[in-house]
């Protein structure tokens, strides 16, 4: 019996353990007692005014989602087969590539659990992912746990991928290169010309998987996509989300765009989109195509970016420009008590620690509640 098929065995089995343990609490509670602590976690939990700690997009979904959605529901005992079918083809047009190219998930969290899986397993023991650092942390995240190493490659001083140490950290053991871009948490976009010749050259060595979950917030998102490189035959994986500009966060749509062959082995490791429900397929295929809708919420995101910008400019903080939808800046202040004083108020934002400097990373979100942080902002920064 293979090493890849016991770690695949004790990975089943730790993942039913997690999931009983999940389900009884710690020390496998009872039902009662379990119950009992939910509800003081719940009851002890401020009331949260201003969301502005996930990267949600508060402006939508569109109206059009909105209709295709509840169309959808007096169908929904079905299982939504040419749904998905639609879906799919219509993404392969858009982004010129076969049916054959992509795969759908419920939300890109899933794809990317799905990759980390399956390139975990790939590899064996000894394996590891090449990342910069920091980063967005699921596919790492999944892929650590399960008994895979992650070179971490520190962000330069602007911020942005170091590609060139990224590219000398790849090795025979190394089973997948991770690039989130935009990058999360500091917004920062990597230059086109410079991504493209490092996936040009790396993906003749090993994969590379690009994370375009912000793409849409970039000035130019075609331009700055590395979707040509699948159109070439490179060994490149995309992954994009609804969960941001069409605002899906809570219906959950994602793809993932490569090679045919590697989508095939992936998939193995995925649902091969049966985990999308029928009423967000749906919702989905209007919002795909709802330009007016992703125009609107681009421009609203942009205003409220701007207040920001505004805000942290007027009380002398410094900022890294985003084009995503969120703005991460440095502070003056632990980071940690910072979130939990904004807590106590009702603001739920981020903290990140990183070249021994506090920051906080806020989410856009609609004017009165940029205002409402604004105003607990100036009273404790």
């Amino acid at each position: 019996m293979s090493t890849t098929t016991l770690n695949r065995r004790n990975w089943l089995k730790s993942s039913s353990l997690l999931a009983a343990g999940l389900t009884f609490g710690t020390g496998y509670r009872s039902a009662a007692e379990t119950a009992t602590q939910r509800r003081k976690i719940l009851s002890d939990m401020p009331v949260i005014k201003a969301r502005l700690s996930a990267n949600e997009n508060p402006f939508g979904p569109s109206e059009k989602a909105r209709k295709a959605i509840i169309e959808a529901l007096p169908e929904s005992y079905l299982y939504p087969r040419q749904h998905l079918i639609e879906f799919r083809k219509m993404i392969a047009e858009t982004e010129g590539v076969s049916e054959e190219h992509i795969m759908l998930g419920a939300g890109s969290g899933e794809l990317l659990t799905s990759t980390a899986l399956y390139y975990t397993f790939k590899g064996g023991p000894g394996t590891h992912i090449v990342s910069g650092d920091p980063s967005y942390m699921q596919l790492i995240r999944a892929a650590t746990q399960i008994g895979c190493g992650w070179e971490k490659v520190p962000l330069n001083k602007q911020y942005d991928y170091d590609l060139d140490a990224m590219a000398a950290k790849v090795t025979d053991k190394t089973s997948l290169v991770y690039i989130c871009n935009p990058n999360n948490p500091t917004g920062v976009v990597t230059d086109p010309g410079k991504l493209m010749a490092f996936c040009d050259s790396v993906s003749a060595k090993k994969p590379v998987f690009v994370d375009e979950a912000y793409i849409d917030y970039v000035a130019d998102p075609k331009k700055t996509s590395m979707m040509e490189c699948i159109r070439k035959g490179k060994n490149v994986i995309i992954t994009r989300t609804f969960s941001k500009v069409h605002s899906f966060a809570g219906l959950r749509i994602g793809y993932l765009v490569a090679q045919p062959e590697v989508v095939k082995e992936i998939s193995k490791f995925g649902a091969g989109g049966m985990s999308i429900s029928a009423t967000s397929i749906r919702g989905a295929i209007a919002s795909y195509q709802d330009k007016d809708f992703v125009k609107y919420s681009v421009a609203k995101n942009i205003e409220a970016k701007e207040f920001l910008y505004k805000l942290l400019k007027e009380n002398g903080y410094e900022y890294l420009p985003s084009q995503t939808n969120f703005v991460l800046f440095p502070l003056k202040m632990d980071s940690k008590r910072f979130v939990e004083e904004m807590m106590k108020r009702g603001v739920s934002i981020r903290n990140w620690e990183f070249e021994g400097k506090q920051r906080s990373r806020v989410s856009m979100g609609p004017r009165d509640q940029m205002k409402m942080f604004a105003d607990d902002f100036n009273q404790i920064s």
